[in-house]
């Protein structure tokens, strides 16, 4: 590497990269607090609802991985969520060495209603956005983003988020158009005609 950049270079990278993330996270996180707080779920929760929907059924070490969380930090969560009875943990016959977890049926009742209550107006990042959406007509796609990401947990993890992106565009999870939707279709109507 220190043929391609210099030292200076791969600090002054790494610190912004570093201010921007973190600046970037800390708004994505409140905004995610304030969504799921009116169910009593924290991020971890709600994100393990998230994997395990999107896996139908997901091992721990499965839900660490791409939860992006420690083992423990699954496990833990997993099993509190396992006593309010929104997962259930199983053993397969073809692997017993993994505990896996589904949502039980209340587990899928709480992640859709969660859905169904997010209301995109109260979305600092996606407000954000906005202008640049209006500007090029979609919203951004972070294709340097992915590609970084993809460096660095590889192929495997960017399959499971394309994935459950094409979840979300495929089922009907949400009972009505959001703002966005409705925004998203008269972009594509004005584009056409």
């Amino acid at each position: 590497m220190k043929d391609k950049i210099t030292k200076r270079e791969a600090i002054y990278y790494s610190h912004k990269m570093a201010q921007l993330s973190k600046a970037l996270w800390k708004a994505i996180e409140k905004d995610w607090q304030n969504w799921i707080k009116p169910f009593q779920l924290n991020i971890n929760e709600h994100h393990i609802l998230w994997i395990a929907y999107h896996l139908k059924g997901a091992s721990i070490s499965e839900i660490s991985k791409y939860g992006v969380m420690h083992v423990s930090t699954a496990f833990n969560f997993s099993k509190k969520m396992e006593e309010r009875g929104l997962l259930q943990f199983s053993k397969r016959e073809n692997d017993k060495r993994n505990t896996y977890v589904e949502l039980t049926p209340e587990g899928n009742d709480l992640l859709e209603s969660t859905l169904n209550e997010y209301d995109p107006d109260d979305n600092s990042v996606l407000k954000g956005v906005m202008p640049m959406t209006e500007m090029f007509g979609k919203l951004p796609e972070f294709l340097d983003l992915s590609a970084l990401i993809k460096e660095i947990y590889g192929d495997e993890y960017m399959e499971i988020l394309e994935r459950s992106l094409e979840n979300i565009e495929e089922e009907a999870l949400v009972s009505e158009p959001t703002d966005l939707e409705k925004y998203k279709q008269k972009s594509q109507k004005s584009r056409s005609s």
